[in-house]
């Protein structure tokens, strides 16, 4: 029940950066950089298995997309969270993504490995949905978009941290390829523990969204300080029901759900299609090269999410999306229409296409929190989640096929269109959400 008091607190999400947004900001943060490194890692370690054992082309893209499928459950995990809260689920996730990550030394069969990688995305399902959740409810109002704006940087990292280690992890024989598969686990226990020792906090919205108001002034006060409060609005908002699925297709929310899902969907089918196969898909291209041309494209990729970090700040959340879509499709159509063996030429559009779509990767996770209020966020942002791991294991699953069909045009070909069909997506659906430009409008 509320005091008057209660209503004379300061908004905490006006309260300055404090110790306890750090520490929920580093939590994240090392999440990514474990989430990246697991999603990248299936790429050079089932290159790296086909020098000892027989995998055939539909077994290495379900191996490849086992991840990706297994975040399909993103919706069912952000429901959870949404009925449950946050925090213990971050708080248990990455032991058992350890756990997992090291059963990939114990067998070979396919369909186990599938099964493995599965649950693996399960457990980089909550810390997506469930982790940027208790992020945007922590921090402060003015520094929410930037902060979840960087976060795909950390993850970026992890990413190139797992090509590294696939080209670097040699001398174990004709189990190498489980080494590289497992040394994932080093990434989640680190994560694990220090989640464990710095003791994430639940999140004050959430509670008050179930009724709890005095514990969420308590937890802010201790935290943040006497001051500062619950805000007004939460204050007066009824407890929230159980979200349904159905609730995020209703007038209110049905194109924000649709557009959430399919730009994210379109995007990452292309980004993992070719960012997880890259060895094969060099291979393909006939660079001379493919470790060199494959640290370049990191390279880039990093470069395009720093860019991408900083864009963000500046232009439209729509202009960004729309922009980001419609380069890199045309990087990729000037490589397939350009020479095929003249190496700097096709490296050059390769690393223009590797910064372009990599700095869009930047709004995967702000722009679908900003799409949802705090009644239906982490169902939202876990339906746009599981939306787009339908894209993004469709890619991973099919480059290395279309690769062995018709080599790497036809895979990046495929990649074009659907480039193109996420572009015009955004530039019909799109809603323009990032606070500078809604409130000019306004």
């Amino acid at each position: 029940m509320q005091t008057s008091n209660d209503y004379h607190k300061k908004n905490y999400k006006k309260a300055p950066i404090k110790e306890v947004h750090l520490r929920v900001f580093l939590a994240i943060v090392l999440g990514q950089i474990a989430c990246g490194y697991a999603l990248g890692i299936s790429g050079t370690a089932l290159n790296d298995a086909q020098n000892y054992i027989h995998i055939s082309d539909l077994w290495v893209g379900l191996i490849g997309a086992g991840s990706l499928l297994g975040l399909m459950g993103s919706a069912i995990m952000g429901r959870i969270a949404d009925q449950f809260g946050r925090r213990k689920m971050l708080m248990i996730d990455m032991y058992l993504f350890a756990l997992l990550s090291l059963l990939q030394l114990l067998t070979a069969s396919p369909l186990a490995l599938f099964l493995i990688r599965f649950l693996i995305g399960l457990m980089i399902a909550i810390d997506y949905t469930v982790g940027n959740s208790l992020l945007v409810e922590w921090l402060p109002l003015n520094e929410s978009g930037k902060r979840q704006s960087q976060l795909i940087i950390y993850w970026t990292i992890g990413f190139i941290l797992s090509y590294i280690a696939g080209i670097t992890i040699h001398g174990f024989g004709s189990r190498n390829w489980q080494i590289i598969l497992a040394s994932s686990a080093i990434l989640g226990l680190i994560t694990a523990i220090f989640r464990s020792v710095a003791k994430l906090p639940a999140s004050p919205s959430w509670l008050a969204s179930q009724g709890k108001y005095k514990t969420a002034q308590k937890l802010i006060q201790k935290h943040i300080g006497k001051k500062w409060g619950l805000p007004f609005k939460l204050l007066k908002a009824k407890p929230t029901d159980s979200v349904s699925w159905k609730t995020l297709f209703t007038k209110q929310y049905r194109r924000r759900t649709l557009v959430g899902g399919l730009f994210y969907a379109c995007q990452v089918f292309a980004f993992f299609g070719i960012s997880i196969f890259l060895p094969i898909l060099l291979a393909s291209m006939g660079m001379s090269d493919s470790n060199l041309s494959g640290i370049i494209y990191n390279g880039c990729m990093l470069v395009g999410v720093l860019l991408g970090s900083r864009l963000f700040q500046t232009l439209s959340r729509r202009i960004f999306l729309i922009g980001t879509f419609f380069l890199s499709a045309l990087a990729l159509l000037l490589m397939l229409l350009g020479p095929a063996h003249a190496f700097v030429f096709q490296m050059a559009l390769f690393a223009l296409f590797s910064i372009v779509l990599s700095s869009g990767l930047t709004l995967d996770y702000p722009y679908p929190t900003e799409l949802f209020d705090i009644k239906v966020r982490a169902t939202g942002v876990g339906t746009c989640i599981t939306i787009s791991r339908i894209g993004a294991a469709s890619g991973t699953f099919l480059l290395p096929i279309l690769t062995s069909l018709g080599g790497a045009h036809l895979a990046m070909l495929v990649c074009l269109v659907v480039l193109i069909v996420g572009g015009i997506i955004c530039l019909i659906w799109a809603p323009e959400t990032s606070p500078k430009y809604t409130s000019k409008n306004n």
